[in-house]
């Protein structure tokens, strides 16, 4: 199964057939027969949402999407624990809505985090469910008695530096563009610059999860990993990104490596510096494998490796001693021990599987995302943004939300 998802991956972002193999060339009349399948049903749920026989959900207080058009690695996660933060700073206590895939790896790492800040996060398919419990236990901040204030938000009063309540005031929908049953104010689509819409098909044949028309309902775009495309090439995303949307605002975020912790103690601290001239295995089940390696080989080592898998893949048994082959073929290489990193999302969907790799050092990668300045697009201006539509989105909604 791990085989037929990776040359499934593969055919999605493949620009020339002539580099697909005998079986990948004989999937795609399978998977162009699936993708009409998924084209059919996209459009007759779309019908039902417009037709209203399909209900929209509508939260008490303001709520962001971070979403996208295709299959994972387009920074959803990172993006909705930067707004978290920000918001939480700001004085106003955040839930982050997630689904929770692969028993929840992405949860797991925003509790990590965002351990001490005022944020509650929710996981579960059923969001406005999930909500509503939430709701019950925290209470939420009315909108109509903070509209009045002179930023328009939902502001509490701060007490030693904690929020003397711990009531919601905006929800943060990781991976919300396509969750339709629920209206949100603000609809951020994170774009993988590395990859964009692969070979623009619809998914199985494609990993558009929906056509490219799709991000006229965008407010903001991030082209996120801005920091590993060439100049020219950004120049042309973002020329193509302005003709769906002339007055689209346009970020550009990096994932900026911070520090290593070892999978054995999820509480030691080792710098970047660290793994200079060390040989190093990557092991990763991500949505952008690309972007976690030039990631890693521009903090240094000496030669990188690479072991990937499919997105929220398990580890198994199996996979444990696929990589020991690896590190051993490397060791006898080099002549050194190799040492093993892998994402924090692979850790956290299962912290214990890794230690099986002793006496080889596996090592968990921290990153946090940054806004890169591009013309007058900055964190600032990121920020302003935010702020602006939230204050938009509660002077002008407060009837319809009463």
């Amino acid at each position: 199964m791990e085989k037929l998802r990776k040359a499934v991956s593969e055919i999605a972002y493949a620009q020339n057939h002539a580099k697909l193999t005998h079986l990948q060339l004989s999937l795609i009349p399978v998977l162009r027969f699936a993708c009409s399948l998924y084209k059919l049903a996209l459009s007759l749920r779309r019908s039902l949402y417009h037709s209203g026989l399909f209900r929209k959900h509508r939260l008490p207080v303001p709520v962001i999407s971070v979403g996208n058009l295709t299959w994972g690695g387009n920074g959803k996660t990172p993006m909705a624990e930067f707004i978290a933060r920000f918001l939480a700073d700001s004085g106003i206590s955040p839930l982050i809505l997630t689904r929770g895939y692969a028993g929840g790896d992405e949860a797991k790492m925003l509790h990590r985090h965002l351990l001490g800040k005022p944020v509650k996060i929710g996981v579960g398919a059923k969001r406005a469910a999930v909500a509503a419990r939430f709701f019950e236990r925290y209470g939420y901040v009315d909108p109509s008695s903070t509209s009045k204030h002179s930023d328009g938000l939902c502001i509490e009063p701060k007490v030693g530096g904690h929020l003397s309540s711990e009531k919601i005031g905006a929800v943060i929908l990781d991976d919300g563009m396509q969750h339709w049953s629920l209206q949100r104010d603000l609809e951020i689509v994170m774009v993988n610059g590395l990859t964009l819409w692969g070979n623009c098909h619809l998914i199985p044949r494609g990993p558009l999860r929906e056509p490219l028309n799709a991000l006229r309902r965008a407010d903001v775009v991030v082209l996120h990993h801005a920091d590993l495309v060439s100049e020219q090439n950004l120049k042309d995303i973002d020329l193509m990104l302005q003709q769906v949307n002339k007055s689209l605002p346009i970020f550009f975020t990096k994932m900026d490596p911070c520090y290593f912790f070892d999978v054995g103690n999820v509480n030691s601290r080792k710098p970047l510096r660290d793994l200079s001239n060390s040989i190093v295995l990557c092991v990763s089940a991500i949505g952008s494998s690309n972007a976690f390696v030039k990631g890693v080989e521009k903090i240094g080592a000496f030669y990188v490796d690479r072991l990937e898998f499919s997105d929220h893949h398990i580890f198994q048994a199996k996979d444990i001693e696929m990589i020991r082959r690896r590190l051993r073929e490397l060791e006898d290489t080099f002549g050194h021990k190799p040492v093993v990193i892998v994402t924090e999302k692979d850790y956290d969907r299962d912290p214990e599987i890794f230690k099986h790799l002793d006496p080889y050092e596996v090592l968990a990668l921290c990153s946090e995302l940054k806004i890169i300045p591009h013309r007058e697009c900055t964190e600032d201006g990121f920020k302003k943004l935010l702020k602006g539509d939230l204050k938009d989105e509660l002077q002008g909604t407060d009837t319809d939300r009463n």
